[in-house]
């Protein structure tokens, strides 16, 4: 069964590919985050693991902080997180304990994505869907390595 993809969730992608964009200018692996709940960005965030020498410094990370800050507490039940990638399982760990409402994501990982070693990491109220603007997001992180191979 295909899932349809709404104007919003392309809307809030393309806000999370303009984090991804900003991470790439920084020399990051391109992956962009954003929290968004009752129609409004509430967190964002893009890869910062070079810059902050932290490994755990992943673009869905650094979203959710900034969302649990806006909120006022730890859970984010009500929002959805936008990622240009699909989650590692760290950051699938942490949207568990966050209990998000829902996970939209734009290209799987088969090498690194949550869903590839474990999809139960999610909280089971989470709703996720994937392949929004997949081609594009997918590009990012193509384009970024390709550069770098050169």
């Amino acid at each position: 069964m295909e899932t349809k993809i709404s104007q919003t969730d392309e809307k809030f992608m393309r806000e999370a590919m303009k984090e991804a964009e900003m991470a790439a200018y920084e020399d990051e692996v391109p992956i962009g985050a954003v929290v968004v709940c009752r129609g409004r960005i509430i967190g964002k965030g893009h890869n910062m693991t070079e810059k902050l020498h932290d490994a755990t410094a992943h673009a869905e990370m650094i979203a959710i902080t900034a969302a649990t800050e806006a909120v006022g507490g730890k859970y984010l039940n009500d929002c959805t997180l936008y990622v240009t990638v699909e989650p590692c399982p760290m950051c699938a760990g942490a949207l568990n304990w966050s209990q998000i409402g829902r996970i939209v994501y734009g290209a799987p990982d088969p090498k690194r994505g949550y869903s590839l070693f474990s999809p139960s990491l999610l909280h089971p109220k989470t709703e996720v869907i994937g392949g929004v603007l997949e081609q594009e997001c997918g590009a990012l992180v193509r384009d970024f390595f390709m550069a770098k191979r050169g």
